[in-house]
Formats: C-alpha cells, sequence, structure tokens
C-alpha cells in the first residue's frame, strides 16, 4: 500500500467514526482547509517535476476525492440520523385548533366599485378607464366648459406648473369625464361605457375629500332619448340597493357637457339617524336627495370628440362612488374613508372571497 493509500485509509476511517457534526468539520478543515494535510499536498504537484506530477498527482486528486466524498456521506448520516431522532421524540396534536391566521379586507370603496361594475356589465357597459394627470382641454375645454367657468379656478382645480408638449395646462383631473372624451374620440359608435376612477379637487369637509371616486355613465348611439337615461339609472340603483320602490325624480338642471340636463333625486326616509333610501319622496315620513347629474350630451362635446351631433345622440351621468357607499351601509363621515384606521375597517370592511354577483347577491 502506497503512503497516499494509507492517508487516505486513515482519514477516511476517522472520518467514518466521527460522532457528530462538529467531529465532521474538525476532520474537513484538518484535511482540507487551508491549512490541511491534503491541502498540503496538492500544493507540492507545483513543484514536482512532470514525472512526478503525472505518476504521483492523480493518487493525491484520488486522496482529496474520496476524503471530500467520505465527509459528505457521514454529514447526511448524521443529520438524517438527527432528523429521525427528533421525528421520533416530537408528537404533533391534530386536534388543537390552527394559529389564527392574519385576515385581509376588501375596503368599502373596492366593494362598491366591484357592484358598480357587475350590474352595468349585466346591462351590456364597459369599464373605460383614462389618466388621473389630465390636459385642460380633455378635462374642460372638449367637454363645453368655458375658460371663466368657476371649476377651472385655482380653488377647485390642482394645477401642475408645467404645460404639455402643445402647451395645454396640466392638473389633476376633476372628473372621470376626460375618460368619456378619450372614448369618443378613439372608438366609433355605438358606445356603452361606465367610468370608475380617482378624482381631485380642493375641498374638504365631513362629506367632501380632497380626492374622491366617481363614477361615469356614456352612451352614444342613434336615437337616443332621457327615455333611455331614466331607465338607466331606475335599473342600476334598484339593483344596487337591492329595493323595488326606488323612485327618481329628474329636476332640471345645468352642465355645461349635456343639455338638457337633470339632477337625480331619490325617495328616502331617516331610520334611526340613517338614511333609508326608497320609497316615494312624498310620501309622509319621506323627503327628496339629490343623488346624481345627468343629462344627454351637448351636441358640442359630440362635435368636438369628432361625431356628428347630427347623426349621433347620447347620455351621460355621474355619481359618487364614496357617497353611494355611505347610504348603502350607513356610513356617516367621508374622511373616515381615507384616514387609514383599521378598526373602521374591520367594521366595514369586506370578506375577499365576496365577490359581488348578481345571481348570488350584489352586497357581500
Amino acid at each position: 500500500m502506497s503512503d497516499y493509500q494509507a492517508m487516505q485509509a486513515k482519514l477516511v476511517a476517522e472520518i467514518d467514526a466521527a460522532a457528530d457534526l462538529d467531529a465532521v468539520e474538525a476532520l474537513r478543515v484538518a484535511a482540507l482547509g487551508k491549512a490541511g494535510s491534503v491541502s498540503a499536498l496538492l500544493k507540492t504537484l507545483g513543484g514536482m517535476t512532470p514525472d512526478e506530477r503525472q505518476t504521483q498527482g492523480p493518487q493525491i486528486h484520488a486522496l482529496r476525492e474520496a476524503v471530500t466524498n467520505a465527509l459528505a456521506a457521514r454529514k447526511a448520516a448524521l443529520e438524517g440520523a438527527a432528523l429521525e431522532a427528533k421525528l421520533a421524540a416530537e408528537r404533533l396534536d391534530m386536534t388543537l385548533p390552527a394559529d389564527a391566521a392574519p385576515k385581509g379586507s376588501v375596503h368599502p370603496v373596492s366593494q362598491v366599485m366591484d357592484e358598480i361594475a357587475e350590474i352595468f356589465a349585466d346591462m351590456g357597459f364597459a369599464v373605460a378607464t383614462g389618466p388621473e394627470i389630465e390636459d385642460d382641454w380633455r378635462n374642460f375645454t372638449a367637454l363645453n366648459i368655458p375658460e371663466t367657468h368657476p371649476a377651472r379656478a385655482m380653488h377647485d382645480t390642482f394645477y401642475f406648473p408645467d404645460k404639455d408638449a402643445e402647451g395645454r395646462a396640466m392638473l389633476l383631473r376633476t372628473h372621470t369625464s376626460p375618460v368619456q372624451v378619450r372614448t369618443m374620440m378613439s372608438k366609433e359608435p355605438p358606445i356603452r361605457i361606465i367610468a370608475p376612477g380617482r378624482v381631485y379637487r380642493s375641498d374638504s369637509d365631513a362629506t367632501h375629500t380632497p380626492m374622491f371616486h366617481q363614477v361615469e355613465g356614456l352612451v352614444i348611439d342613434r336615437d337616443i332619448h332621457m327615455g333611455h337615461l331614466k331607465w338607466t339609472l331606475e335599473t342600476f340603483l334598484k339593483a344596487f340597493f337591492e329595493r323595488d320602490d326606488i323612485v327618481l325624480r329628474l329636476r332640471p338642471s345645468y352642465f355645461p357637457f349635456t343639455e338638457p340636463s337633470a339632477e337625480v333625486d331619490v325617495g328616502y326616509r331617516q331610520e334611526k339617524g340613517r338614511r333609508i333610501v326608497g320609497g316615494h319622496g312624498d310620501d309622509d315620513g319621506h323627503a327628496w336627495m339629490e343623488l346624481l347629474g345627468s343629462g344627454m350630451v351637448n351636441r358640442r362635446v359630440l362635435a368636438n370628440c369628432g361625431l356628428d351631433p347630427d347623426a349621433w345622440q347620447g347620455f351621460a351621468f355621474g355619481i359618487g362612488i364614496d357617497r353611494l357607499a355611505m347610504l348603502k351601509y350607513g356610513m356617516d363621515d367621508l374622511r373616515a374613508f381615507f384616514d387609514g384606521d383599521l378598526r373602521w375597517l374591520s367594521h366595514y370592511g369586506f370578506g375577499a372571497l365576496n365577490v359581488p354577483t348578481l345571481s348570488g347577491g350584489i352586497s357581500a
């Protein structure tokens, strides 16, 4: 037996006899570490003649490989034995309840957005989106809102100091109406869309916040009239509030982007300090409450968006999503929606699996 073979037999025997992982690690360092015995032999190869390297090199490399394999095998055997011992000693009581997992909840605004989308999808509407940073042409001018209109003033609108490449003022959109403009300019009629999203206005109190959520609807087709508008809104509100006694009252109003325009009131009653939507506003114990604005799309808006107002007509409406949530689920302060209070969310939040469906129920 050569010296290398004897050394290999000795090292492998010591490794096989190692009692624990610490002993295996110590033997690895002693043999293969920087100052290890096998490492020292490998360093001698550089000073050997070619003939010596040819005869002794394979034996030294075989020694290193044998030691390395022995170390890996002994380590695996000791780890396996430790695992077996641990499994044999431990017991898991399957009758104990599992630890409570943290639960998330869906914000009421997100829930109501899903409810609205589900209802309008059933009526053939698509959901359209657009950027929250807009130019003043799409946000105001295309919608027949003159430069002298109060909504353009700094106290209502958040403007940016920079202008776009065409010199137009840039701003945080004050409504989702620019989505209607973008849709009419990019898609051929007939059009049936809703445009939900965040909007921004400089206003803050119990019923107003600088950022809030709005959904607007738009229908463009031939021979559209106010009757279609009223039926659409009535059908939507009955499904949303899950009541058949929803009664609407359309009052003449003015919006630059619709003509004729109408404020839509809904009948309601007070019950334990909460407004309950439903019933006729002129009935005993009932009253009327303004809920949204609507009207027939102004001919100038159609023309600004590249549509022939003599061939196409349409209606539009807009309503605050946060306000719908407040009315349906009994919330009394709009600011609470954005406070980030987990106690509020645990009270009003919705389960992630409670997806609104017309067949299973809109409300979670």
